[in-house]
């Protein structure tokens, strides 16, 4: 009986044996295999890097402003006689805006003259007395202070008139009326916005660590979405004298020639100020920059031989670098790159170091230094 136990164990450890060696081949094949197994090549569009020279620029997000702008607005009292102006249209200096009522005074102005003549003839009258001896010199000064009194009271009335009969303080184009006939206005009631409009200004921001870099004079290049693919000429014109405590940032204005008055204030516009200096360098597509905590790198894409066949293939390093200015679809690189290189151009995420790669440029995008993508 105990024989047979023991026969019984004996072949059970044989037979786990057996199963224990075949599953150990299986798995030293299996290692073996993924070691000789070689992932396919991945398409690649690549880049060459290249030197070029780039116009320096400094680039803002600005704001419109008229050369001149006001709010016409009443400075007396009065109701509204007459309107002489059409909203939307362009009116010179001095021109007829507004009369308000001036029944009243052109009432109380002849009697002021009057008033004055008056004085005028009781002045003379005084100064030929004293020259008789038969008034005191009081009396004649008592006589040049009431001819004084009835010119400044006649040159009030008329002050007032001036001041209800309303022009133009400057050249420009009107807005929207905000009044009408038969209404009372009091002092300070807007009547119409005026704005200048050719010249127009631009303001805009820089940090404080470009204000050597911008003078009076420099020439800007401005644009904005309400005209589209049109580059606009101006020139720095002003430049504060402080620094935002802030923000640190230092503000600028700019002037810009606007015949057509397509540009109106309260705009924004991006403004780009042009250096005189041009920078030179090595540029790569932005798209071939892996970009990381640590260090931003590229993926080279070198030929490579191997050992067993002899075959020469493509395969990717990847290369540390240092990033310069961008313009565009292309950033400039200072350190880690030369001239000539080729570089993988899209899709670099998905690479890792050695891989192999396969070489199709033919639907590699298009990159621009201005690119003007559409609005879809």
């Amino acid at each position: 009986m105990i024989k047979r136990i023991l026969i019984t164990i004996v072949g059970l450890l044989i037979i786990v044996g057996v199963i224990a060696g075949i599953k150990v081949l299986q798995i030293r094949k299996m290692i073996d295999a993924g070691a000789q197994f070689a992932p396919p090549p991945e398409t690649v569009t690549t880049a060459v890097v290249r030197s070029e020279s780039w116009e320096s620029l400094l680039t803002a997000v600005g704001s419109l402003e008229a050369a001149q702008g006001v709010m016409v607005a009443a400075e007396l009292p009065g109701k509204v006689k007459e309107i002489r102006f059409e909203a939307g249209t362009k009116v010179r200096q001095g021109e007829l805006l507004l009369r308000q009522d001036l029944s009243t005074e052109q009432a109380q102005l002849p009697g002021a003259e009057a008033t004055v003549e008056l004085a005028r003839l009781n002045l003379n009258r005084m100064r030929e007395l004293l020259a008789q001896k038969i008034i005191s010199p009081a009396e004649l000064d008592s006589a040049e202070a009431n001819h004084q009194q009835a010119l400044a009271a006649a040159d009030n009335i008329r002050a007032t008139l001036a001041k209800k009969t309303i022009r133009a303080p400057f050249t420009g184009r009107l807005g929207i009326r905000q009044v009408n006939l038969g209404q009372i206005l009091q002092e300070g009631d807007a009547i119409v916005s005026l704005q200048a409009l050719d010249p127009i200004y631009v303001n805009f921001l820089l940090p404080q660590q470009q204000l050597g870099q911008v003078r009076v004079g420099l020439p800007i290049r401005l644009t904005t979405d309400a005209l589209p693919g049109q580059d606009l000429r101006g020139t720095i014109t002003a430049i504060n004298p402080e620094v935002d405590a802030a923000t640190r940032n230092i503000r600028i204005q700019a002037t810009v020639a606007n015949p057509e008055e397509k540009l109106r204030p309260g705009m924004y516009a991006s403004v780009a100020v042009e250096l005189p200096e041009q920078l030179q360098g090595l540029v790569i597509p932005a798209t071939a920059v892996l970009y990381a905590p640590y260090s931003d790198s590229v993926f080279v894409v070198e030929e490579k031989t191997d050992e067993k066949t002899g075959k020469n293939s493509l395969a990717v390093r990847q290369q540390f670098i240092r990033l310069g200015a961008k313009q565009g679809d292309f950033v400039a690189v200072t350190t880690g790159l030369k001239e000539g290189d080729t570089l993988v151009s899209t899709g670099v995420f998905k690479l890792r170091n050695g891989q192999a790669v396969v070489i199709d440029n033919t639907l590699a995008p298009e990159f621009q230094l201005a690119p003007k993508p559409e609005n879809n």
